[in-house]
């Protein structure tokens, strides 16, 4: 007896003395309220007929987030923002995302939601990094967003400063007749030594920034916190300069339209431009090196183009003509969308099996603006 109550004490002064588990951290790529996959999870975030809806690009499945009065959508990857009628900008969360490692990419799916609004004129374009979104605005402005309180939820503002801008190497790029380079809080820390006249159109590519300007292109790299400029000129400066850029995100080749002419296309690892005089556009974009061209003309049809050469390599009539306003492709790494203003459907192609129809999403309203997620 007296030897079991020995050992019934040093059991419970070993249980005391023992140091507690440590807490279970939480696995790598861990974000909260969010569920991690294995594949990238795309949605599509579309306005029409004053109602903002999102389409699971998986489930198929169609939400519908907001009645708003749409004028303009911009996206920066996760967030959409809709230009409304009453003059602000509302913020909707597309609940899908992917966050970038270089060596690894993460992708994420959650609740698709409205987040809040921005008093503030129509967005026409929006750039975004995991610190804060630059949203540019009609009236030549840009607001930059605390974009962690984004994905909590919570509208924040930062900062307005003069637009194009985009965020960059910690740091924000304003484009003006010279280049400043600004902190998170606005403040300019430095300037670049090549100009950028008359700038429009801006865009985050592979490995630098690629700003518009009225002789071509600047492409803006990083190094150890500095900040450096390349010009890429035009080799024609008779067609439309580039307004606006399309690509695939994170891509190394961009498109514009080139006027009444063509396309451009901007190779930002050869530092080369190409024009292919294919007449007028409705729009044009690219998923990158080794992928077709994809321009849609006004009589409705879709065409590939050989990138290099820009001979066409297949071509779909996918819309009535004439195509109405508001008509785009949005590209990721294996299929193009193509909205129908008119008909109120998205079309999903297959650009690497001749523009072949993959699926057809009838979304029970009219589509005239639309923007990715998740990519």
């Amino acid at each position: 007896m007296r030897a079991a109550v020995l050992a019934l004490v040093a059991a419970v002064i070993t249980a005391c003395g023992a140091p507690p588990e440590p807490a279970e951290e939480p696995p790598h790529g861990f974000v909260a309220g969010a569920e991690e996959t294995a594949e990238a999870q795309p949605r599509l975030v579309v306005a029409g007929d004053g109602v903002v809806r999102v389409l699971d690009l998986v489930t198929e499945e169609v939400h519908e987030v907001a009645r708003v009065d749409a004028t303009s959508l911009a996206g920066d990857g996760r967030h959409a923002y809709v230009g409304a009628s009453d003059g602000s900008v509302r913020v909707v969360d597309g609940g899908s995302w992917m966050v970038d490692h270089g060596d690894h990419v993460h992708y994420y799916r959650a609740a698709v939601r409205e987040v809040g609004a921005v008093p503030a004129a129509r967005p026409v374009a929006a750039n975004g990094d995991p610190a804060v979104t630059a949203l540019t605005l009609a009236d030549g402005t840009v607001r930059l967003l605390d974009r962690a309180q984004l994905d909590e939820g919570t509208v924040a503002e930062l900062s307005t400063l003069p637009g194009p801008a985009v965020p960059y190497g910690g740091h924000v790029l304003v484009a003006a007749e010279q280049v400043a380079v600004h902190d998170r809080a606005g403040a300019q820390v430095a300037t670049l030594a090549e100009p950028c006249p008359q700038p429009e159109g801006a865009a985050a590519a592979r490995r630098a920034v690629v700003l518009g300007c009225a002789d071509g292109a600047l492409l803006v790299t990083e190094s150890d916190g500095a900040f450096r400029g390349e010009k890429v000129p035009y080799p024609r400066l008779d067609v439309g300069r580039a307004r606006e850029f399309h690509h695939r995100p994170g891509s190394a080749t961009l498109t514009a339209i080139a006027g009444e002419t063509g396309i451009w296309a901007l190779d930002v690892g050869a530092r080369t431009w190409t024009l292919h005089e294919t007449g007028p556009v409705v729009a044009v974009t690219t998923a990158g090196a080794g992928t077709p061209l994809l321009t849609l003309t006004a009589d409705g049809v879709l065409h590939a183009l050989d990138p290099a050469s820009g001979r066409e390599l297949a071509r779909n009539p996918l819309l009535s003509a004439p195509v109405a306003a508001g008509a785009t492709i949005a590209v990721d790494a294996s299929r193009a969308y193509v909205n129908d203003p008119a008909t109120g459907v998205v079309h999903e192609i297959d650009y690497g099996d001749a523009l072949r129809v993959a699926r057809t999403f009838d979304l029970g309203g009219a589509v005239t603006h639309m923007v990715e997620t998740g990519r």
